[in-house]
C-alpha cells in the first residue's frame, strides 16, 4: 500500500526551455534568423571571410578570419569520425601570406575529400586557399585578383630583400600551380600584368575566366559544390580496400 506522504517528483523543465529561448533570441539579434533544425551532417562547412589575420592583429573594425582559429578546426575535422568531407567557403580580400599558406597546406593535407567555393572574391593569398581543395568552384559573378606579394612597413634597400621577396613569391606560385591546372608561365604573366590594375600590377579574373585559365575547376554554386563533395565522399568509400572481409 502506497504511503500518503510519498509524492511524485516532476522534473523542472523550465530552465531548459528558458535556455533554448535565450539562444533563439540571441541568434535573432546577431544573425537575424532563428536556429536551424538540428540535423547531423557528415560535411563540415568552414568559411574564410574578410581579411586573413596572421601574426599581427588587425584593427577591430576589420572583418577578419584568424588563422589560429581555423587551424584547430582543420585538425578536429581530420580527427572526427562523423565528418567525412570539408566544404570551404571563400569570400576574402587576402591578407597575411604566411597564415594563408598555412591554412592552404592544412586543407591540402586532409585525408578527407574537400571542395572549395569562391563567392564574391578570392583575392591575393585567397587564391592558394581556393585551389587547396580537391575540387574548386567559383560563382559566375565572383572575382579573383592575382598580383605579386606586397610588404607593409619598413623595407631595407638591399639585394637580400629582393631575394627574400622572390623566394616567398615562388612559394605561392609553386603551391598554386601544383594544386591547379594553370602553368607557371601563365600564372606569372597574370601576376605581372601591367595593363589592368590602376595602381598595381596583376590581373582580375571573373568566374568563367578563372576556369578557362585552369585556376579553378568549375563555375557553380552551393548546390554544385555540395553535390560534388558528396560524390567525392562516395568515391572514397568505394576505394576503401577490403581486407579479410572488413573495411580498412
Amino acid at each position: 500500500m502506497a504511503n500518503k506522504n510519498d509524492q511524485t517528483i516532476v522534473p523542472d523543465v523550465q530552465p531548459v526551455e528558458q535556455e533554448t529561448q535565450n539562444i533563439d533570441i540571441q541568434q535573432i539579434k546577431e544573425l537575424g534568423t532563428t536556429g536551424l533544425p538540428k540535423e547531423e551532417s557528415n560535411i563540415h562547412c568552414l568559411s574564410v571571410i574578410g581579411q586573413i589575420e596572421g601574426h599581427i592583429m588587425l584593427p577591430p573594425h576589420n572583418k577578419t578570419t584568424k588563422y589560429e582559429h581555423v587551424i584547430p578546426q582543420l585538425v578536429a575535422i581530420e580527427e572526427s569520425k562523423q565528418i567525412e568531407g570539408l566544404l570551404l567557403i571563400l569570400n576574402t580580400v587576402g591578407g597575411d601570406v604566411e597564415a594563408g599558406l598555412a591554412i592552404s597546406e592544412m586543407v591540402s593535407g586532409l585525408s578527407k575529400p574537400s571542395v572549395s567555393l569562391v563567392l564574391g572574391g578570392g583575392h591575393s593569398i585567397g587564391v592558394p586557399m581556393a585551389v587547396s581543395a580537391d575540387y574548386s568552384f567559383i560563382a559566375s559573378s565572383a572575382t579573383m585578383t592575382i598580383h605579386p606579394i606586397r610588404l607593409n612597413g619598413m623595407v631595407i634597400g638591399v639585394p637580400q630583400t629582393y631575394e627574400y621577396f622572390d623566394k616567398m613569391q615562388e612559394r605561392v606560385v609553386k603551391f598554386v600551380c601544383s594544386h591547379s591546372k594553370i602553368e607557371k608561365k601563365k600564372f606569372r604573366e597574370l601576376m605581372l600584368n601591367t595593363g589592368e590594375l590602376a595602381n598595381d600590377v596583376g590581373t582580375v579574373l571573373f568566374g568563367e575566366e578563372a576556369t578557362q585559365a585552369g585556376l579553378i575547376d568549375q563555375v557553380g554554386g552551393l548546390a554544385d559544390a555540395i553535390a560534388k563533395l558528396n560524390e567525392l565522399i562516395e568515391l572514397k568509400k568505394k576505394a576503401t580496400v577490403k581486407v579479410d572481409g572488413t573495411l580498412q
